[in-house]
């Protein structure tokens, strides 16, 4: 196969041009804010860029740099894949390991994706407003995800995001961060319903907020999810509130990332001091570090994600 390499000054117009020339995109990376493809066509291969000095992604995960941070709402998002807005909450990617992503779609509709997977070691993604028609390899039909729904993305299967909302938002999380998306050219989806297939030692998971129940959890309650079975005690993900008004306590972590995402409301994160949070912020606690929240308003609603270590 011959290869060729075109450098850029705009990926997507570069991409168009090739697509009007018979090319196919087989590859694009980072998600968040593509600087790479490659294109084939029949045996030949271009890999089309604007930063001729990136590295391709790599299998291996990076070393875990673990340490607080806290992403306010008011910081700006940028044009990733697909046409999606991506905002990153965790800038430092605690040495590379983690990205975590606010994604938006403000005008809804048809989206421009196609049948596509990851090589990465943990995937999730969570609605918080509107909502969004996907469809996974083995899951059967395509579905309708709503806010407080979240799936677990287990590695290599292939999805496509087909429509949405206007004003979708979803929270992404995934490890490593820097991993590239590959097409799938050959599986039509929907292709049947298994949904006990292991793709890398997890198994697909969707779970549906309306049909959960509240249960009393660090001093509020929670809606808790089967992550921790699906991704074989890799990971664990729960919505929390407050009750009655009270505190919600949390207790130090052994594994590796503690994320919290203010999904509604506002709240008193104490934790080296007092930080006020509020609606869209975002915040990593280091492993083996007790946090609460007081001043919890009524409507405060925390996406709340904890690792294993990876390794």
């Amino acid at each position: 196969m011959s290869k060729g390499e075109i450098v850029c000054e705009d990926l997507n117009l570069a991409i168009d041009g090739l697509r009007r020339d018979g090319f196919r995109v087989e590859q694009i990376y980072p998600a968040d804010n593509p600087h790479t493809a490659v294109l084939v066509k029949g045996d030949e291969s271009v890999r089309v860029t604007t930063n001729s000095d990136a590295l391709a992604p790599s299998d291996a995960l990076p070393p875990f740099a673990p340490e607080f941070v806290l992403t306010h709402a008011s910081e700006s998002a940028g044009q990733g894949r697909a046409g999606m807005l991506y905002r990153d909450l965790v800038p430092s990617r605690l040495g590379g390991r983690y990205i975590a992503s606010h994604i938006s779609i403000p005008d809804g509709g048809t989206v421009a994706d196609w049948v596509h997977y990851h090589q990465v070691a943990f995937q999730m993604i969570y609605v918080r407003r509107g909502w969004v028609r996907v469809v996974y390899q083995d899951g059967g039909e395509p579905f309708v995800m709503r806010e407080g729904d979240l799936v677990i993305q287990p590695p290599g299967i292939r999805h496509r995001v087909l429509e949405s909302s206007p004003g979708l938002e979803v929270v992404e999380i995934t490890a490593p961060a820097v991993h590239a998306t590959h097409a799938d050219h050959t599986l039509e989806l929907p292709n049947g319903h298994n949904p006990a297939r292991i793709f890398g030692g997890q198994r697909f998971l969707r779970h549906i907020a309306a049909e959960t129940p509240w249960r009393p959890a660090f001093g509020g309650e929670a809606q808790e999810s089967e992550v921790q079975a699906a991704t074989s005690g890799l990971a664990e993900v729960r919505t929390v509130r407050p009750r009655n008004g009270e505190a919600l306590n949390f207790g130090g972590h052994g594994g590796e990332l503690a994320f919290g995402f203010v999904v509604n409301g506002s709240a008193m994160l104490h934790y080296r001091g007092l930080q006020e949070v509020g609606a869209a912020d975002a915040f990593v606690i280091p492993p083996g570090e007790s946090w609460r929240l007081t001043n919890v308003s009524p409507d405060f609603r925390l996406l709340h994600v904890m690792t294993a270590p990876l390794d």
